[in-house]
């Protein structure tokens, strides 16, 4: 099944930033990349990671449509990437790794439409545990997906597919969903980063539930610089998903004290057991700080996801449809479903009231570090082992993973090496809710610490002193650096990295500037009269901060900004003598608002400048300019 080299051996590795910077220069075109990636794809053959591959000429078309437009203004322009196909794209069919079940979508999930109209191209949707339960990859009628080095051993799932096309470098990125571990297991035994945000950070609209309440979608990509780009792009509310909610900031700046289990379970794997010491002895060169600690609560909560009430989710998600064809589903996916049929009000109560009690504790536990720092999965097993034993092999793989999402916190599946038989080795990094830019910080030092492989493809991480490649200097950014915006790739090629989307303190106006190429806001402070402007926050690493301020031209400067929380970041500010003749546009709020209205460039000296006057209006770069999904 897989390729003797990397796909797309001779153009650069996929991964956001190179994707990019050769389209930007002109080396790479979307149809060279697509031309490229059909041919490579079709030498695999029949490869079980897929349960279908977009027609070779809906990629045609949507190379083509993105050849007219700027990859210095879409942030994923030309990027390849999958999706779960438990994730409906219009016109095409989500099946759930259930062909009885399987229905031609009519809309696009809301994620996957705004990783669309950021100008990346998508090129097909994987396979998975049926009706995504099961963290073994293995459940599925159209194969089970073997691991990305060793094809005897098990992928991970449910987002088995997902996983293993980003590893084996078909794909830069995808999504997956989470609501046991599937964003995060697959991860670690494919050697990629798997995040599993925040409940309600990426919307679910268009999305088949497993436990509705639960769920998350998941992204996998071969560094934390690309999952955080990822997140940045399909992040936020959306009105049709009621469990969708605005981002919060985030409980702690940085993450350095971690707890680990005192006792930790491996089942037996002494192989698993060396590579966590090894991991651990990783952390500690890293000047992490680690704390034994009784993970007793956790585990009582992991147990309540699939011995609880939580079952019934599941049986709800489908219940129409397993209630006429329950023969139709894999044996021990039907089994699971199944128990929730019998569960009753009380018992869904009973383990509500468990939760509660259980939830204190656990927070209590988080809140003596800053995080924990555990193995993706205590194990990996065999695929023929894991089809003797289906039920027992799977729910093992899911001791460090499953209480996570009943706990709303964050988790990071990052790469730790491989073991002495040469299988990837994981840790996750969890914290509580709202910590993705600490986390994905965290992550990628420890990644570029390791001067790790990219997935299974042979490329490698480039590296980066562990000192000084990530927890730099934190840079607010307020106008053409913005994500999507065409300096923006001034900060993603330092290796810099979004840590947040936030405004400033309510002491400062913006104004469009003349005569600047392109297009640049001025920030000014205030003493009276002022406003939060849209800011977002990057951290930048120390080695890139001197060239990065370099390229500053006048009248703008680096200076010292405040931000909402009352801290003090770095950040652009703007020479008086230049917001002479510029428009104010603080009731704007903030450069992106002020350009999608149509305003892209400032009025000429001796205009009005006043806030209140109107813009003609003009089309904004918005999903209806945007290329066609496929």
């Amino acid at each position: 099944m897989q390729p003797r080299r990397p796909p797309l051996a001779d153009l650069p590795p996929l991964a956001i930033e190179p994707l990019l910077a050769a389209y930007r220069s002109g080396a790479l075109t979307p149809r060279v990349l697509v031309e490229r990636w059909l041919a490579d794809s079709a030498a695999t053959g029949d490869d079980p990671a897929w349960i279908m591959r977009v027609p070779a000429d809906a990629l045609r078309a949507r190379a083509d449509a993105l050849t007219a437009l700027d990859p210095a203004v879409l942030p994923l322009y030309g990027v390849p990437f999958a999706v779960k196909d438990n994730i409906d794209v219009a016109s095409l069919p989500t099946t759930a790794a259930c062909p009885a079940f399987a229905f031609t979508a009519s809309a696009t999930a809301t994620a996957v439409q705004r990783l669309l109209d950021a100008g990346a191209i998508l090129v097909g949707k994987t396979n998975l545990d049926q009706f995504a339960t099961g963290l073994v990859g293995t459940r599925s009628p159209y194969g089970a997906v073997p691991n990305a080095f060793d094809a005897a051993y098990v992928s991970g799932g449910s987002s088995s597919g997902s996983a293993s096309v980003v590893a084996r470098g078909f794909a830069a990125f995808a999504l997956g969903t989470d609501t046991a571990g599937s964003g995060r297991v697959p991860a670690g035994f494919n050697n990629i980063v798997g995040l599993k945000p925040t409940r309600g950070l990426l919307p679910t609209t268009g999305v088949l539930p497993a436990c509705r309440s639960l769920d998350c979608l998941s992204i996998f990509a071969t560094s934390c610089a690309d999952a955080a780009r990822v997140l940045a792009v399909a992040q936020g509310v959306d009105a049709q998903d009621p469990y969708s909610r605005p981002a919060a900031a985030a409980p702690l700046a940085r993450i350095a004290r971690l707890g680990v289990p005192s006792t930790p379970e491996f089942f037996g794997d002494h192989v698993q057991a060396a590579a966590y010491a090894q991991a651990l002895t990783h952390a500690r060169s890293l000047g992490l700080e680690l704390v034994e600690m009784d993970f007793s609560p956790l585990h009582a909560v992991a147990d309540l996801l699939y011995e609880g009430p939580w079952v019934a989710e599941r049986y709800a998600a489908i219940r129409a449809f397993f209630d006429v064809r329950a023969d139709a589903l894999e044996p021990s996916v039907r089994s699971i479903i199944e128990r929730g049929r019998g569960l009753v009000g009380a018992d869904v109560f009973a383990g509500q009231y468990a939760l509660a009690a259980l939830r204190g504790r656990c927070n209590a536990l988080l809140q003596q570090v800053d995080a924990l720092l555990v193995p993706t999965a205590p194990t990996i097993h065999r695929i023929d082992a894991v089809a003797a034993d289906p039920i027992a092999r799977n729910s093992q793989l899911g001791h460090y993973t499953n209480f996570v999402n009943l706990l709303d916190w964050s988790a990071l599946a990052v790469p730790a090496g491989l073991r002495s038989d040469g299988l990837p080795f994981g840790c996750t990094v969890i914290a509580p809710a709202w910590c993705e830019a600490p986390l994905l910080a965290l992550g990628a030092r420890w990644h570029a610490a390791l001067d790790a492989p990219l997935g299974a493809t042979g490329h490698r991480l480039p590296h980066t002193a562990a000192t000084a490649s990530t927890l730099g200097i934190r840079v607010a950014v307020v106008g053409a650096h913005l994500s999507g915006m065409p300096l923006n790739h001034q900060l993603t090629e330092r290796r810099a990295a979004l840590l947040a989307q936030t405004t400033t303190a309510p002491h400062y106006r913006l104004h469009a500037l003349v005569g600047t190429t392109p297009p640049k806001p001025g920030l000014q402070r205030v003493d009276a009269d002022g406003t939060a402007i849209e800011v977002e926050v990057w951290d930048m690493p120390l080695a890139g901060f001197g060239s990065f301020v370099a390229a500053v031209p006048p009248p703008l400067a680096i200076g010292t900004v405040e931000l909402a929380d009352g801290g003090w970041v770095k950040g652009f500010v703007c020479e008086p003598h230049a917001l002479y003749g510029a428009r104010d546009i603080t009731v704007y709020g903030g450069w992106r608002s002020f350009v999608a209205a149509g305003g892209t460039a400032a009025v000429p000296a001796g205009s009005s400048a006043s806030s209140s006057a109107a813009l003609s209006a003009a089309p904004s770069t918005s999903s209806s300019a945007s290329p066609a999904p496929l």
